[in-house]
């Protein structure tokens, strides 16, 4: 069984083009002041990502996905990602961490738009609420919650390993730290990593251990346990303990640490991407 089924809506498109394109402005702003450090600028990119977090706010209230479609799950971590960049920023106009951000939550909202169902729309069913909470629907959601949770913290560790490799290879060609975008120290940003990377890793395994609980019994096991989303998270949770096992057992630091920081994040988004296996009504 495929997607829900919506009636179609030519405002879907224009809502997603609208929180797209404000947050596209807000990235173009925010290089525009790394090397061009002037108020107006600042207060136009902070203007921009606002207006972009509303529209998105708006689009999810209205249209409730559900972190069991792929589209709905990139748009839920856009959304937290696109949070945590504008109040990052309203705290501190000195940092320099939107210029990762937001090209990983334009990269998200681009990525759900095209994985959106063909027959989804902007006209919502109702939500019934009671339906949600009883027996296999309610595992559901909370599995589907905690995955989201780990999903925050790995993106927030792959924002971290960007900085740091930029960092990293301006030390190694001595670039001024006036020039350019100002980033932070590399064991501050070392330590943001690890501390993602230790909120995660709970929450991915209990979201793991939860959604095997709720394979389809009966089914071929290219449904179940061979099915893209299964594989795909199964192998993100296996680098998680590689990287574990190479911070703390062998004391690996510095860009390896980083790059396979990075493969958890692509492996995150095929997990996010691929159809689910066992939530009714979603997924094969």
């Amino acid at each position: 069984q495929g997607p829900r089924a919506m009636p179609a809506s030519p405002l879907l498109g224009v809502t997603h083009a609208c929180f797209g394109l404000s947050y596209g402005v807000a990235l173009l702003l925010e290089v525009a002041h790394a090397f061009w450090p002037r108020r107006a600028v600042r207060l136009a990119g902070v203007g921009f990502g606002a207006a972009g977090l509303l529209a998105h706010t708006a689009f999810l209230l209205y249209h409730h996905p559900t972190p069991a479609e792929p589209y709905g799950s990139l748009l839920l971590l856009a959304w937290v990602l696109a949070f945590f960049y504008l109040g990052g920023t309203l705290r501190s106009s000195r940092r320099a961490s939107a210029v990762f951000v937001l090209p990983v939550v334009l990269g998200l909202v681009v990525l759900s738009l095209a994985l959106l169902p063909p027959a989804d729309s902007a006209a919502a069913a109702p939500l019934d609420l009671p339906a949600w909470f009883g027996g296999e629907r309610l595992l559901g959601a909370v599995h589907g919650v905690l995955i989201l949770l780990a999903s925050v913290g790995i993106s927030v560790a792959f924002t971290a390993s960007l900085m740091y490799l930029v960092q990293a290879r301006r030390l190694r060609r001595k670039t001024s730290p006036s020039r350019g975008v100002k980033l932070l120290s590399l064991e501050r940003l070392e330590g943001m990593n690890r501390r993602a990377l230790n909120a995660a890793f709970p929450l991915l395994t209990a979201g793991v251990l939860l959604g095997t609980m709720l394979l389809r019994h009966g089914h071929a096991p290219a449904d179940n346990w061979l099915s893209l989303k299964v594989v795909s998270t199964a192998g993100l949770w296996v680098v998680f303990l590689v990287l574990l096992y190479m911070r703390y057992a062998v004391h690996v630091r510095g860009t390896r640490l980083a790059g396979l920081s990075v493969l958890a994040f692509a492996l995150l988004l095929v997990a996010l991407g691929a159809a689910h296996p066992f939530v009714p009504g979603v997924g094969p």
